[in-house]
């Protein structure tokens, strides 16, 4: 029976290895030990397609079909087995990650081809338009010979120093900013981290006529002795941040001691077991919540000197007594102008029975930005109830001090109406915080107009302001952290933080709405404007003085480091002659004799020269009075001539 002819191959006996050549135990392309076995068994079929295909792991397409597309049909398994594709033969896991690598493979080939061929466009551009550029720059000089073999050297040579400068670049400067571009810093010194804080003009034009004692304040604060911190805390300015800086971010002998979940710390004086701040993360609100100024130079001598450490927060009723003791001095004292705050009451006021010394610190903000703040706090319920408004020894009725709504809190309210309540407290509370209320009747508006009121109250509140020991600004935290290290000479350990981005900022308004918030705020607008332009006359005082310090101290270091080379040169000149001396002395011991000897010449040279010029003196004067007798202990001519030679000479 005739075979077909696709079946004559598979029958022929299997080609033997030429004589001399090693037996092949293994597939030419590193196939497994199975492929290896059916290619020896196959050599015709399998080993053939083997060969022909692909190395291992590498397809010839992206979805490729297997070695051997169609298998042939087999009576036994191991034959069946040996006919089937070698892709089916391999365990799932390794036929997947051979998947994996053929796809690897083909994507991998394409990103190749794609990014040789954009360089190549990338080259043939550039290399035209730096020709272009080259032939624009030496186009007269086109007619010389060889130019083009030349101009192609020397702009292959441009590309290559370019590349290189960028692989150099890449290597040295990695991320997008580069130490080495820096080039600012060479040229110009470190920008002043306290410059244009609030995006303002770095220049500042002063208003305010102010003395050198109104912009020098140097408190010395005696931590160890008795000398108190009284921080008058003022709604929505940012004075919790500034608190929680004063306990927890200030480098002391004695840190404060702040435990887990507690508002307060504990901040002793060293080696002591009273406290040196009287504030709310201290001393809690040992006078009546955020108690004004007016509560504050009543209740804190009182306090201090009558309760100590841990007794130190007084009841309700104590607050009353004391602040009704303290009035009745007040009234018993002789009364002044109103509106004139005394030197003598001040200092008073400043001072305890005791002896401690009571500097008091606040925080400003801008009025808008605070009155929108506070609205915002409102709105979510705060109510400030706790708040005694003590003044002249008694609390406000409420005919004086109307409420502005009837339930518990005001939360909720719309901005219209928190601005329509003429009895919102809101309303230039800064000013009203920082006056002293008892030289308008305190809460009483039937006292005195006003417009006389507003003008006592302002007059007041910026008298104490630029009496007090030290007054920060919400929009300026970085000046106000040096100012307040360089007045109570403290350092912060952290640097302070500006937030721009607040919950007032939030809230859009128009520019009519912002027109009436300034308008119920007139008084804290004013105070406001004198308080920065004293704020920063005074940091810009303090930054001219410390600039004249270090010029100074610079100076002395010149001095005395050019003192100190000078007697290092004269020490090592002295050094080198007396050790030449000794050596001159040993070698020749007759030295020190001659060295005598010269020394005497010139000492009688010395002599004689001085007579040599009295004598000119005397003959001079002769010459004027001639009836005078002439002296006859002139030297000889000779001796004369020889000491003008040796003047001469020397």
């Amino acid at each position: 029976m005739a075979l077909p002819a696709c079946a004559a191959p598979a029958l022929r006996p299997p080609l033997q290895p030429e004589r001399g050549a090693p037996a092949r135990t293994t597939c030419p392309r590193r196939h497994s030990r199975v492929e290896a076995e059916l290619a020896a068994s196959r050599p015709g079929s399998v080993a053939a397609s083997v060969r022909a295909g692909p190395p291992r792991g590498v397809s010839r397409g992206f979805n490729s079909q297997p070695l051997l597309d169609e298998p042939l049909k087999a009576s036994s398994s191991l034959a069946g087995a040996a006919r089937a594709p070698l892709f089916a033969l391999l365990p799932r896991g390794r036929r997947r990650r051979m998947h994996d690598l053929r796809r690897r493979w083909d994507l991998g080939s394409l990103c190749r081809a794609l990014l040789t061929r954009g360089l190549a466009a990338l080259g043939h551009s550039l290399k035209h338009v730096l020709g272009a550029i080259f032939s624009k720059i030496f186009g007269p000089l086109a007619s010389v010979g060889n130019m083009d073999e030349k101009s192609n050297k020397l702009l292959l040579a441009l590309v290559m120093l370019f590349l290189f400068a960028v692989i150099v670049l890449q290597y040295v400067c990695p991320g997008t900013e580069c130490q080495l571009l820096r080039l600012q810093a060479f040229s110009s010194p470190m920008p002043d981290p306290y410059r244009s804080e609030d995006e303002s003009s770095a220049r500042f034009v002063p208003r305010y006529n102010f003395s050198r004692g109104d912009l020098l304040r140097k408190v010395d604060f005696d931590i160890k002795g008795d000398d108190l911190i009284v921080f008058l805390h003022i709604q929505k300015t940012g004075g919790t941040t500034f608190g929680r800086h004063l306990v927890r971010n200030i480098q002391l002998e004695q840190p404060c001691e702040c435990r887990v979940g507690q508002k307060k710390c504990t901040c002793h004086r060293p080696g002591k077991r009273e406290t040196w701040l009287f504030s709310r993360f201290s001393t809690g609100w040992s006078c009546g919540l955020h108690a004004d100024w007016t509560e504050l130079t009543s209740c804190v001598p009182a306090v201090v000197d009558g309760k100590r450490d841990a007794r130190l927060r007084p009841s309700r009723w104590r607050i009353f007594q004391i602040l009704d003791a303290s009035s009745k001095d007040r009234r018993d004292s002789p009364k002044t102008n109103p509106g004139a705050t005394s030197p003598a009451s001040t200092k008073a006021r400043n001072t305890s029975k005791s002896g401690k010394n009571f500097h008091y610190i606040t925080i400003l903000r801008d009025p808008v930005s605070r009155y929108l703040s506070e609205w915002r706090h409102v709105q979510r319920g705060a109510t400030w109830k706790a708040s005694l408004h003590v003044c002249d020894g008694r609390p406000p009725t409420s005919e004086e001090l109307p409420s502005c709504y009837t339930g518990d809190d005001w939360s909720g309210c719309p901005l219209k109406e928190f601005m329509d309540c003429p009895y919102n407290l809101a309303n230039n509370r800064q000013v009203r915080m920082l006056s002293d209320l008892t030289l308008v009747g305190c809460y009483n508006l039937s006292v005195m107009p006003e417009k006389q009121r507003n003008k006592v109250l302002l007059e007041s509140a910026k008298t104490n302001l630029k009496h007090m020991a030290f007054f920060g600004l919400t929009e300026f935290q970085r000046k106000t952290q040096y100012l307040f290290e360089k007045t109570f000479n403290m350092n912060f350990i952290s640097p302070f933080t500006q937030y721009n981005t607040t919950r007032a900022s939030s809230v859009e308004i128009n520019e009519e709405i912002q027109k009436r918030i300034e308008g119920l705020n007139f008084l804290d607008m004013e105070l406001y404007s004198y308080a920065k332009d004293l704020f920063l006359q005074r940091y810009q005082f303090m930054r001219q003085k410390e600039h004249q310090e270090a010029r100074r101290k610079r100076q002395e270091q010149r001095k005395f480091l050019k003192g100190k080379l000078l007697q290092t040169h004269f020490q090592s000149q002295s050094q080198g002659q007396s050790q030449n001396l000794s050596q001159n002395q040993s070698q020749n011991p007759n030295l020190n004799a001659n060295q005598n000897v010269t020394q005497n010449l010139i000492q009688n040279l010395t002599q004689t020269s001085s007579q040599n010029s009295s004598q000119k003196e005397n003959r001079e004067s002769q010459r004027q009075n001639p009836g005078q007798e002439q002296s006859d202990s002139n030297p000889s001519n000779g001796t004369n001539d020889y000491i003008g030679s040796v003047e001469k000479w020397r």
